[in-house]
């Protein structure tokens, strides 16, 4: 008899989890495994990637759906709506456990009983796990540096000692997590991001130009147009390149809601015309396979995914140090490490173009090195089977 297996994320909008969900699922077991998965937004770039066997369940009902508003639906309604602007709830909770704290309540338990429960990314879908779920065993996913992220540790507390297991996406995810949450520390293990290079390789083939078929240096940066993906700090190493006589041009696959502000500071710089906002892609791989240089000027990730794939298409990569950056660059070996500001990622955009042997070096040793992580869902089945 098949294992029922129910997954939870947000929903399937750009980003590095979701695109790690999709390829977990793409390998997935459906001879042993009956899947579903429930999203809290039946959108996103990356739904028509889903595979069929996939059963997409219905967001569960809150109160009032299906019945006159009362005074109580009311009351959360607008007792959510209030909090996520109080100062005070704003200083001490995260935004995923403000809506928590208030929606909750009104949010129906599902119906279906499952073998495993897995919470895909921290915040909500933990939280909904947690306590609106019935399940033999619980697993929950951390795609992210939780200290940086600012949850409130005494808040998630209850959560995480619910889930029979918590799975970090890299060593060094997992060292911050389990000293930001030692009751976790026996029951938090490593699972990799699934990448698979044939996959990144077979799409990144797929016919492309950029809008302005520009002939020239380019420069591409991936990821959602969000405060810590570091964009501000781009937007800035942009100018000083180009004030030192540079030509190029910096693409930016992504949205978000930053995007009006970033768009704002291009502006003000007089860089309309050297960084581009070319918006969501399903397929970022054939950008990615035709620009010159991968740049990454996060603040924080839990597992640098558009790295990986970078490093797949043996792009020289310049990456700001945020912690778990090491698992993935050796400075000066496959890509440029540099501080999170300004000047010292055009530095390092400028060291890639201006030393050719490095250059030549960084592209040969990503040549040589091993990329998959498909073995990593054989992780994932031994902690269903255990």
């Amino acid at each position: 008899m098949k294992l029922k297996i129910l997954f939870v994320i947000d929903s399937l909008n750009s980003g590095g989890a979701e695109k790690s969900l999709i390829s977990l699922l793409s390998l997935f077991d459906y001879d042993k495994y009956d899947v579903d998965l429930l999203m809290f937004s039946r959108k996103g770039l990356y739904l028509s990637l889903l595979p069929k066997e996939v059963n997409v369940l219905k967001a569960p009902e809150t109160l009032g759906k299906h019945q006159r508003i009362n005074l109580k639906h009311l009351y959360l309604k607008l007792g959510n709506s209030l909090s996520l602007r109080n100062p005070f709830y704003k200083k001490f909770l995260h935004s995923s456990q403000i809506n928590w704290k208030w929606k909750s309540q009104g949010i129906k338990q599902l119906d279906e009983k499952y073998d495993i429960a897995i919470a895909y990314s921290q915040g909500f879908p933990t939280y909904f796990v947690a306590e609106k779920v019935e399940s033999t065993k619980k697993y929950c996913w951390i795609n992210t540096d939780y200290k940086k992220a600012s949850y409130n540790k005494k808040f998630d507390t209850q959560f995480y000692y619910q889930y029979n297991n918590i799975v970090a996406v890299s060593e060094s995810n997992k060292e911050i997590f389990i000293k930001e949450m030692p009751l976790a520390k026996d029951k938090t293990l490593v699972i990799y991001d699934i990448i698979s290079p044939k996959l990144v390789r077979t799409m990144s083939k797929q016919p492309v130009a950029y809008r302005d078929n520009y002939k020239g240096l380019k420069i591409l940066t991936i990821g959602r147009l969000v405060d810590v993906k570091g964009y501000d700090l781009a937007i800035k190493a942009c100018y000083q390149l180009k004030k030192e006589g540079l030509n190029f041009k910096w693409y930016s696959i992504g949205e978000g809601e930053l995007k009006p502000k970033l768009e704002k500071l291009v502006k003000d710089y007089g860089l309309e015309d050297t960084f581009i906002f070319l918006g969501p892609h399903q397929n970022p791989y054939n950008y990615l396979k035709m620009c010159d240089i991968y740049v990454q000027p996060s603040r924080f990730e839990g597992f640098g995914m558009a790295i990986a794939e970078a490093k797949i298409l043996h792009k020289p990569i310049i990456s700001t140090n945020f912690p778990v950056v090491y698992n993935q660059i050796e400075d000066g070996k496959n890509g440029i490490i540099v501080s999170m500001n300004p000047k010292e990622i055009s530095q390092g955009i400028k060291k890639i173009i201006t030393n050719k042997e490095l250059n030549e070096k960084i592209i040969y040793n990503l040549k040589h090195e091993s990329m998959g992580t498909e073995n990593e869902i054989y992780k994932l089945y031994s902690l269903i089977e255990s």
